[in-house]
C-alpha cells in the first residue's frame, strides 16, 4: 500500500510540473506575439477631472486601457491585426482611429472610414486624440418664429393669389404700349371665340344634309281682318 501511495504523489507532482511548464510556454509564446498600442489624449479645458472618467477601448472593449495624469496610455498584449480604438469620455467625443499591426510588429495608424474601408488615410503614431466637442445628450426645444406662420403652404396660398390680383393690374398700367398691345389683342381673341358658331347646331347641320327648316311666316294683322 505504501509503494502504491508513493507512485500516486509522484505521478501528481509530475503532472503538476508539466503543467507549470505548459503554461509557461504559452505565456512566453503570448508575449512573443502581443504588442503594444501608445498614444495621448488632448483636451482644451481647465483642470484634470476628465481623466479618471476616460476610457480607451480597442475593438469596443476588447482590450481597455486607461490614462495617466499627462494623458498618455499605453494598451499591452494587443495581437497582431487590425482594431478600431476610441476614446469613451461622458463629456466629450472624440474621433476614433483604427491601428494596422503586423505580425512582424509593424504598427500604421490610420483614420476609420466605414463607408469605404479601402481608402487609407494614414495618422501619426503614437495617436493623438483631440476632443472633437463636448457631448450633447439634450435636444434644444423648438420655438415659435414668425417665418413658420407667413411659410405656411395654407397662408401662401390665401396670400399669392391676393398679391396677384393687386399687383399685375398695376404692371399692366405701367407697362410699356407695346405689352399693353398684346394683352389686349390677346383679350380680343378670346372675345372672338365667344362668337364662335355653337358645335351641337354644326353637328345638327351636318347630319341633316346642310337643309335648314323652313320658317312659316306669322301673318300679319290685315292678313287676319
Amino acid at each position: 500500500m505504501e509503494d502504491t501511495s508513493s507512485i500516486f504523489c509522484i505521478f501528481l507532482i509530475f503532472l503538476c510540473l508539466q503543467i507549470c511548464v505548459k503554461g509557461q510556454e504559452a505565456l512566453e509564446l503570448k508575449s512573443t506575439n502581443s504588442f503594444t498600442i501608445e498614444g495621448r489624449v488632448e483636451v482644451f479645458s481647465n483642470g484634470k477631472n476628465w481623466l479618471p472618467n476616460t476610457r480607451i477601448l480597442v475593438d469596443g472593449g476588447e482590450y481597455i486601457g486607461f490614462l495617466r495624469s499627462d494623458g498618455s496610455f499605453t494598451i499591452n498584449g494587443v495581437p497582431s491585426g487590425s482594431f478600431v480604438v476610441e476614446v469613451v469620455n461622458p463629456s466629450f467625443l472624440f474621433e476614433p482611429a483604427r491601428v494596422d499591426i503586423t505580425s512582424k510588429g509593424k504598427i500604421r495608424a490610420r483614420k476609420v472610414n466605414y463607408l469605404q474601408p479601402s481608402v487609407v488615410k494614414v495618422s501619426p503614431y503614437p495617436l493623438e486624440f483631440r476632443e472633437r466637442g463636448k457631448a450633447n445628450y439634450f435636444q434644444a426645444r423648438e420655438q415659435w418664429r414668425i417665418t413658420d406662420f407667413l411659410f405656411n403652404p395654407m397662408v401662401l396660398t390665401m396670400v399669392l393669389p391676393l398679391l396677384l390680383i393687386m399687383v399685375l393690374p398695376k404692371l399692366l398700367n405701367t407697362a410699356d404700349p407695346d405689352t399693353q398691345k398684346e394683352v389686349q389683342s390677346q383679350m380680343n381673341a378670346l372675345n372672338s371665340k365667344q362668337n364662335m358658331p355653337d358645335v351641337s347646331e354644326m353637328f345638327t347641320n351636318l347630319f341633316s344634309g346642310g337643309q335648314k327648316k323652313p320658317v312659316k311666316a306669322k301673318p300679319s294683322a290685315k292678313q287676319k281682318r
